[in-house]
Order: structure tokens, then C-alpha cells, then sequence
């Protein structure tokens, strides 16, 4: 019991010398502050840490905002150019188309001041659709002095050539039978050799024209590539006007004639304005040889 005893007084002043160490040390360390900086210590760090995190989450997304935005704007930008460069591409081709038309014009007026017959000018308005473009439909009619029977000329890339004649009359408009038209027969002349023969449509703008009534014996003074021109004989086309050039020449043993063909010297399908002769009065138009070269200049 004695020792049981002993034991117990030991144990319990052991216990109490650790409890005052124990109160000892809080004691000096909160006496001291270590315990409230090494608190706050960890807690700033772990909200900074937090705070950290946060602001990179947020930093983040706002980069992923800024950077959508500016694709927007980038897009906007892009669309915004695009349509600026059609409209500067639209505006490149009407000068272009404006230029070429207004050296076309200069070109027919300076021709029609210098052609010695009166003459009107017209623009085509329409192709007659029951005879695969054998009719060519004019905007001008009687009102502008334009009677049937007169025939009509144009100036191309700086080639003149034979139209056809007016058939039809209106006050505001007018029907031209091109030369083409298997109806139509022109007095014409290979021009080197001064041969007359009648030249004749077949019907398309995309067929040659023929020239017929040229004699055999005649076959070697003229070649591929000559000139035809309107005869001047029966008063319906003005003289020495070109017609086409001699494409193909054909001997037929049947015939005591050459069957001869004929390219337009004018695209048909590229005519846009034709000059309409009244080879009955001479030009009274004043000359503008001045004025267009100024204006070319």
C-alpha cells in the first residue's frame, strides 16, 4: 500500500511540474505576441493565396472577353473593308465602261461631223426575236427625220462598215434589215478590182455573207482577205462603203460564176449604235475636229 502510495504522490507531481510548464510557456508566449503573429501569418498567407487564385480566375477571363471582343471588332472591321473594296472594284469598272464608251462616242461623232451625207445617230434598242436577230429595232424614228429606204452605217474600232437599210418607220422608232438577212442584196465591188457583183445575206450574223455574179476569168486579180464595198448603183447605199472581206472563193464547174464568201467588217453582235445616212442632203454639221482633240487630251 506504501509503495502503491508513493507511486500515485509521484505520478501526480510529475503531472503538475508538466501543467506549469505547460502554463509557463503559453504564458511567455503570449506574454511575447509569437503565438498572434505566426496566427495572422497563416492566415494572410492562405487568403492571399486565395485571393491569388481568384484574381488569376477572373484575370483569365477577361482576357478570354477582351480577346472575343476583338474578334468581334476584327470581323466587323473585315466585313466593313470588304464591302468598301466591292464598291471601289463596282466604281473601277463603271470608269472603265465609261471611258470606253465615251472613246466610242467621240469616235462616231468625229465620224459623223466628217461623213458628207446628213446623218442621224441611234442606239439600238431591241433585235427582232421571230428571225434569229434578222430585225435590229433603233430608237429613233420620224421624228428625227428618219424615213424607209435609208440606209444605216457604223464606225467600229475605228472600222466603218454597212449596217443594213431602214424597213420600218415609227415616230420614236425605227426597224433596220441588217445585211445578214437573206432578204437583202447589196450592189457591191471588190475594190482592187473594181468587179461588181451582188452581195447577199444568209440569214444568221454568224454566217458569211455571199458574193455573187463574179466571172471566173477574174478569179487570179483578186485574193482572201480584199475588200468588198457598196457599188454606189441604184441610189441605195452611198459609194465605196465596206462591206466585208473575202473569206473563201469557190470555182463550180456548172457555174460560169465564183461562189464567193464574205466576212462582215461589223460584229453584229457587239453593235450598240448605228448612224443613219440621208445620202439625199449633204452634212451641215461644224466640225469638231478641235473640240474632240481637246477633249481626248
Amino acid at each position: 500500500m506504501n509503495g502503491i502510495k508513493k507511486s500515485l504522490k509521484l505520478r501526480t507531481a510529475e503531472i503538475l511540474l508538466a501543467f506549469f510548464i505547460l502554463l509557463s510557456g503559453n504564458w511567455l508566449a503570449f506574454h511575447s505576441g509569437s503565438f498572434i503573429v505566426n496566427f495572422n501569418t497563416v492566415g494572410f498567407s492562405l487568403v492571399s493565396s486565395v485571393q491569388e487564385g481568384v484574381a488569376n480566375v477572373f484575370g483569365f477571363g477577361k482576357r478570354i472577353i477582351m480577346a472575343v471582343h476583338d474578334v468581334v471588332l476584327l470581323e466587323k472591321e473585315y466585313k466593313a473593308l470588304t464591302e468598301k473594296l466591292k464598291d471601289y472594284e463596282y466604281m473601277q469598272r463603271n470608269n472603265t465602261e465609261i471611258r470606253k464608251e465615251n472613246e466610242r462616242l467621240r469616235e462616231q461623232l468625229q465620224f459623223a461631223t466628217e461623213l458628207e451625207y446628213r446623218n442621224i445617230a441611234a442606239q439600238i434598242i431591241g433585235r427582232n426575236p421571230d428571225n434569229l436577230y434578222s430585225g435590229i429595232t433603233i430608237g429613233k424614228g420620224s421624228r428625227s427625220g428618219i424615213r424607209k429606204g435609208m440606209p444605216v452605217i457604223a464606225i467600229q474600232n475605228g472600222n466603218i462598215g454597212v449596217v443594213g437599210k431602214v424597213v420600218k418607220v415609227g415616230l420614236s422608232t425605227s426597224l433596220v434589215m441588217p445585211v445578214y438577212d437573206s432578204k437583202c442584196n447589196i450592189s457591191s465591188r471588190i475594190q482592187n478590182t473594181r468587179d461588181i457583183g451582188i452581195i447577199s445575206g444568209s440569214g444568221s450574223y454568224d454566217s458569211p455573207l455571199m458574193l455573187n455574179y463574179i466571172r471566173k476569168r477574174v478569179l487570179d486579180d483578186f485574193n482572201h482577205g480584199d475588200l468588198v464595198v457598196t457599188s454606189g448603183e441604184n441610189d441605195n447605199y452611198m459609194k465605196d462603203i465596206p462591206i466585208g472581206r473575202i473569206s473563201k472563193i469557190t470555182v463550180l464547174d456548172y457555174d460560169s460564176s465564183l461562189q464567193i464568201e464574205i466576212d462582215p467588217v461589223i460584229d453584229f453582235m457587239r453593235l450598240e449604235t448605228v448612224l443613219v445616212v440621208d445620202h439625199k442632203y449633204g452634212n451641215d454639221r461644224p466640225k469638231i475636229e478641235n473640240s474632240a482633240k481637246e477633249g481626248a487630251e
